[in-house]
């Protein structure tokens, strides 16, 4: 069933952005009276699951997913309409209109994106705000347990102030601008210490897998889950939902804290005191010789853990002319992170191109229970990535004809049709092959 909502949130995801996008290239063309010969979502490959001819336009679906398309007439695309282009040009079509015409016809589909993305964003600060944990409300520093913490030199207690000398404002942008990053600042017992990120730390972090966002995290308290049927302390009175704030009488705020204190305690019984229903209360329970109690450790939510006084989370509300400029922000922030993250990908030495992802990874990004909120945010950061992949100059892209045309205008000389049927070759095989590289991590690593 989990599969089943997340496969149907990325569906439809998918689907709204590609008609969108192509809606984009067929609105310009339509306004200079070029002719549009078809509409489609997803490829069409020898058959269409549905088609119907409106006009000029044939409207269809195809059974490939793999994307969509419009078929402009008079124009080197992944048709590949080659007999169309031997004829001479006709004033309906594309190669017929001024250069400054085309170039608005193949902008008109990143546009269309990056506009999305920016409402998507506005109208969510606008109906829903936001609700985070500000970094500077850790006021006693990060849990350093986690191996990947611990290779970029932070320790239990380090409160980070910046990341490449920027401020980071909440917590949970920490693991992405770490991703990010080439070196941050941290303050350690009144010192202020600053350090690199080293250049295989993605590649690690990769290596993790679904793990991979949870090295840096808050300090929690001490919260019991349950207590182990087969352990020492099976028969005691610690309860879930327990809240450990003393061992042997020496206070404890964190679970980090209780460690030491057990591993000097190791064979005893001991006396903790718990926090329970608002009340405190103490325990008599013994100490394995492994300086354990034989209990399962909770994390709580940043919503119980702001009711138990622990950290002050932040609650901002947006009117809509204020969500305007916050949610255009929010776009410009995903688009330049996104950016950074391919910056990284290309360089071989941070291993980042092992984390290069197909359509299950995308769809793996939708959570298994069915939520507007996160249906919209992530369909809003898929809308910029895939206006910027589209702005790449690979020839058969939109951003490879942009450049061609760009070159046209600025030179008066238009590149031959054969060249261009030949970019455009050259430009399907090397996103085929990002393709299957892409795919081909993703069933690795469900294989690994």
């Amino acid at each position: 069933m989990e599969i089943l909502i997340k496969a149907s949130q990325f569906i439809l995801s998918l689907s709204l952005l590609i008609v969108l996008h192509e809606l984009g290239h067929f609105i310009p063309a339509k306004l200079f009276k070029t002719k549009v010969e078809k509409f489609y979502l997803f490829f069409d490959y020898k058959f269409s699951l549905f088609k119907k001819k409106i006009g000029e336009t044939v409207y269809g679906i195809g059974w490939i997913p793999l994307g969509g398309y419009v078929k402009i007439a008079g124009m080197i695309d992944e048709s590949m309409d080659k007999e169309q282009m031997k004829q001479e040009p006709k004033p309906w079509e594309f190669r017929s209109k001024p250069a400054w015409q085309r170039l608005i016809i193949m902008l008109g589909g990143v546009t269309v994106n990056f506009i999305l993305g920016i409402l998507i964003y506005i109208c969510l600060l606008w109906g829903y705000g936001e609700n985070f944990l500000p970094n500077s409300n850790v006021k006693d520093g990060i849990w350093a347990q986690d191996s990947l913490a611990l290779d970029l030199g932070l320790k239990t207690g380090d409160k980070i102030l910046s990341i490449d000398g920027q401020k980071i404002e909440k917590f949970g942008q920490l693991p992405i601008e770490f991703i990010n990053g080439n070196n941050f600042t941290i303050e350690r017992k009144g010192e202020t210490i600053k350090k690199e990120i080293p250049t295989d730390f993605i590649s690690k972090l990769i290596d993790r897998g679904k793990s991979a966002g949870a090295f840096i995290m808050p300090r929690y308290p001490f919260t019991i889950a349950k207590v182990q049927k087969d352990s020492l302390n099976a028969n005691s009175e610690l309860q879930p939902k327990d809240i450990v704030t003393a061992i042997n009488g020496t206070s404890i705020t964190y679970y980090d804290e209780a460690k030491p204190l057990l591993q000097n305690l190791k064979g005893q019984e001991i006396t903790l005191t718990v926090k329970r229903d608002n009340a405190s209360k103490d325990v008599a329970v013994k100490v394995s010789e492994r300086g354990n109690l034989g209990v399962v450790w909770t994390a709580l939510s940043f919503s119980d853990l702001e009711k138990l006084g622990y950290y002050s989370l932040a609650n901002k509300s947006y009117s809509f002319t204020e969500a305007i400029p916050a949610g255009t922000t929010k776009a410009w922030t995903t688009l330049t992170n996104y950016i950074k993250q391919l910056k990284k990908i290309v360089n071989p030495s941070t291993g980042a191109y092992k984390g290069l992802g197909g359509f299950i990874s995308i769809g793996s990004i939708f959570p298994s229970e069915w939520s507007w909120y996160a249906f919209w945010n992530i369909t809003a950061f898929l809308s910029i990535m895939l206006g910027f992949m589209n702005l790449l100059p690979i020839p058969a892209l939109d951003g490879g004809h942009v450049v061609f045309t760009l070159w046209e205008m600025i030179t008066g000389k238009k590149p031959s049709d054969k060249f261009l049927e030949y970019a455009q070759v050259a430009g399907f095989i090397l996103l085929l092959a990002l393709l299957l590289f892409a795919n081909g991590n993703d069933i690795f690593r469900a294989f690994k």
